[in-house]
């Protein structure tokens, strides 16, 4: 991956957050139909992320996925 991945910690439950997909979510697409149409960025403590863009939270990396965070593997501290 090119550039710096920025560490965002845990979501905070009294902040904005776009729903994170995790393997066990057996409908994604119900969770992209409960976000409203014009939102196609992920939230992330109050802060906006763009389509596309692959953040780190803890040990896991999330990738927006139009409005819904989706896993994309592990960190370098999170290999075994």
């Amino acid at each position: 991956m090119k550039g710096h991945l920025q560490e965002l910690g845990a979501q905070d439950p009294e902040r904005k957050n776009s729903p994170v997909a995790w393997e066990t979510d057996e409908d994604v697409e119900a969770l992209r139909e409960a976000l409203p149409d014009d939102e196609p960025v992920c939230f992330f403590n109050d802060h906006a992320f763009e389509h596309g863009t692959t953040v780190s939270s803890g040990s896991v990396l999330l990738r927006c996925d139009n409005g819904v965070w989706v896993p994309a593997g592990v960190t370098e501290s999170g290999k075994p």
